[in-house]
């Protein structure tokens, strides 16, 4: 078999398991799909980990498939959001069904699949951006952290 239908094959498997977790169950009267990552994250703890697992598994097939580390450093963004926010209680079930993050990172691997060059440089201006922003966040909380005991410091002492 050729490396190509192959690898067809490996995605066209991808998008079934995606469309399986993220858009499967359809909801009549309200016109959205659901799929069964969704659902197995409404039992708090395990639903979320099993969730976190599957969408794991995306990556890694797209880690054998040949995505850099940008893209797959994206696609595990993705990953990480729905997990998080998907731990919030009743919340975070809302956004579970609604955020899709396999059927976003099967996406992601098809267009580097197609695109590869654009895809790589939009996913690393992606990561240097959050990367900018994980910093920015930390230097505002340790400044922030200055101010609250400088604030207790001159309230302890008086001055």
């Amino acid at each position: 078999m050729a490396r190509s239908d192959r690898r067809d094959q490996d995605r066209q498997r991808l998008e079934r398991l995606a469309w399986l977790l993220d858009s499967s169950i359809y909801i009549p009267g309200l016109g959205v799909r659901i799929g069964l990552d969704g659902l197995i994250g409404l039992f708090p703890g395990v639903g979320d980990t099993l969730g976190a697992v599957a969408s794991s598994w995306i990556i890694s097939e797209a880690a054998r498939l040949g995505a850099p580390r940008s893209v797959l450093l994206k696609m595990a963004f993705n990953v990480a959001v729905d997990a998080i926010f998907g731990a919030i209680p009743v919340v975070g079930d809302l956004f579970d069904f609604a955020w899709k993050a396999n059927l976003r990172n099967v996406r992601l691997l098809g267009e580097y699949l197609e695109r590869p060059r654009k895809t790589v440089v939009v996913s690393r201006l992606f990561v240097w951006s959050l990367l900018l922003m994980v910093l920015l966040f930390v230097f505002l909380m340790a400044a922030l952290m200055v101010l609250v005991v400088r604030w207790l410091w001159l309230a302890v002492t008086g001055q």
